[in-house]
């Protein structure tokens, strides 16, 4: 079964103005879509065709290159797009009180998170996990790896996850990457991130 490029959950201008409608259409239907085709063409008539995509980043070490990072493009672009939302709110309940109880404060993850964000050298990414002992924790990757990866450096469930490649914030903040980081926060969908944390904890 061939995978295929997920609709956006709300319109390409509803993030603005902090993610501009130009930049979510060449991210979503040129970028993404990029990693679908490129992970359809590496896989077809393999074994790895077989497999769903959790079941593909699972064991992405053992996975030739091509199929590792179009399967990690695909999978870390469908839930970027989830966890984001015009009407992002703010966390509430256990999530908040792990927050607050882990990091101070939500200012100071925003604070952490974007650092360790911003210091990622090159492309990649950042991430608030549920770690292997249940704990909130920041983490970055490379390229298009993610903390679900067997390659991964620290292993987690993934709660938010934020795309630091150039193609996601140059058209709008050209090299500020910081201001970027910074204006991300009034679009992060809180909700979505609450049901990755339930699920997380179970």
């Amino acid at each position: 079964m061939a995978f295929t490029l997920p609709e956006l959950p709300y319109a390409y201008n509803a993030l603005e103005p902090h993610i501009d409608e130009e930049t979510m259409k060449i991210h979503h239907d040129k970028h993404h879509q990029a990693y679908v085709t490129n992970l359809n063409n590496a896989i077809e008539g393999k074994p790895e065709a077989s497999k769903t995509l959790e079941e593909l980043v699972a064991v992405a070490g053992t996975l030739p290159k091509p199929v590792r990072n179009n399967a990690g493009g695909h999978w870390n672009h469908s839930f970027f797009w989830e966890i984001l939302s015009a009407n992002g709110g703010a966390p509430s309940g256990a999530l908040a009180d792990d927050i607050n109880a882990t990091f101070g404060s939500l200012d100071a993850l925003k604070e952490q998170l974007n650092a360790k964000a911003a210091g990622q050298f090159g492309s990649g990414w950042g991430w608030l996990i549920v770690n292997k002992d249940g704990k909130l924790e920041i983490t970055s990757t490379p390229n298009q790896d993610n903390p679900l990866m067997d390659v991964a450096e620290v292993k987690g469930t993934p709660l938010i996850g934020i795309d630091v490649w150039e193609h996601a914030y140059y058209l709008k903040y050209q090299n500020k990457r910081p201001d970027y980081l910074k204006a991300i926060w009034n679009v992060i969908n809180w909700n979505k991130v609450a049901e990755h944390y339930a699920k997380a904890k179970g």
